[in-house]
């Protein structure tokens, strides 16, 4: 995979352990053996290249195209370009997620001696709920690596996706509702301890 676009190598090394302690997988926790996590689905990959949105032409923002020539499932053709209002927003949305990411890192680095890397697990998890405004904002771009579109950099090899049995977009057919309510498949997010305590935090914001 590509190196760090926005993130520098320690902090793109920081964001995978942080969300790794949110989703985790088979390489953190031996009972995840089987279910991808947030390393394997490149959850780092999709926040970089989200942070650095606005370095392409055209912004990868909306992914776009046709759907019948899209190359893969959940792959998409082109982006869409801004107009210029739509561009000033996400510029202003992006700077916010990237400073609050700078500021973040450095935070769980502080706490935990130096590098957040080297820290034990508990001790990460315990950084990381001390930590409620970063960790909250992290745990949704976690979700949103796992499970968005390949095309945004996550999800690699559409691992979030066959590990909760989506096959992916069928465009043009689409889904009937029935198929969209039926859930099954192992969430590789529900029963981590970090996890309840980034729900409790996000229940009192």
């Amino acid at each position: 995979m590509p190196g760090p676009r926005f993130f520098t190598e320690h902090q793109a090394a920081v964001i995978e352990a942080a969300t790794a302690r949110i989703a985790p997988g088979p390489g953190d926790d031996p009972a995840e053996q089987g279910h991808p996590g947030a390393r394997e689905a490149n959850v780092t990959g999709y926040i970089d290249t989200m942070l650095s949105a606005l370095d392409g032409d055209p912004p990868r923002i909306f992914a776009a195209g046709p759907a019948s020539s899209r190359p893969a499932p959940g792959r998409t053709a082109w982006f869409a370009p801004l107009d210029p209002v739509s561009k000033i927003a996400w510029r202003n949305r992006l700077t916010r997620w990237q400073d609050r990411y700078r500021e973040g890192i450095e935070a769980l680095d502080q706490l935990a001696g130096g590098d957040f890397t080297r820290a034990g697990q508990q001790q990460q998890d315990e950084i990381l709920a001390a930590q409620a405004q970063f960790t909250a904002l992290l745990f949704e771009h976690t979700i949103e690596g796992l499970y968005a579109s390949p095309g945004y950099g996550g999800n690699h090899d559409m691992a979030g996706w066959r590990e909760i049995g989506f096959p992916g977009d069928v465009q043009p057919r689409g889904y009937t509702a029935a198929e969209v309510e039926r859930s099954d498949g192992h969430d590789p997010v529900s029963n981590t301890g970090i996890v309840a305590d980034v729900l409790d935090i996000l229940g009192a914001l």
